[in-house]
């Protein structure tokens, strides 16, 4: 039995359903060839038939993981399991990588985006915001 690389246990305990919806989010309704000749011409070399394989939750090697991940502007520790450490990704969490895929916005507007959110979500849970005075 071949012994597992460090680069593939890595690779192994991505999260393909949040990376293949953000994936699938970002591509719109662009073809699959486009899509894979927009990012091979970015970051490197991606096929339509990765890209296809990818929405579909089969996991990509490490290469194409990585041009996926600057491809959506995410970073790759974004996608990584936390089922070992018996925690899942946290609703902000899953917000801001929805704000990120999201084509239609710039970098600097889906972090000014998420940033909001943080702040707003935190006050909610502190219970600085919707509590009513006096009551």
């Amino acid at each position: 039995m071949p012994v597992e690389t460090q680069q593939e246990a890595a690779i192994r305990e991505v999260n393909i359903h949040e990376l293949a919806t953000l994936v699938k989010s970002k591509r719109g309704k662009r073809g699959l060839r486009e899509v894979a000749q927009q990012i091979t011409e970015e970051f490197g070399e991606v096929s339509a038939s990765t890209l296809s394989r990818v929405e579909q939750g089969k996991v990509p090697d490490l290469d194409v993981y990585m041009r996926l991940c600057r491809w959506l502007g995410a970073s790759p520790g974004q996608f990584a399991t936390k089922a070992s450490e018996g925690m899942e990704m946290s609703t902000p969490e899953k917000i801001e990588a929805h704000l990120r895929a999201d084509r239609e916005l710039e970098p600097q507007q889906a972090e000014a985006l998420a940033q909001m959110m943080r702040l707003a979500y935190d006050a909610l849970a502190q219970g600085a915001i919707g509590k009513k005075k006096g009551g």
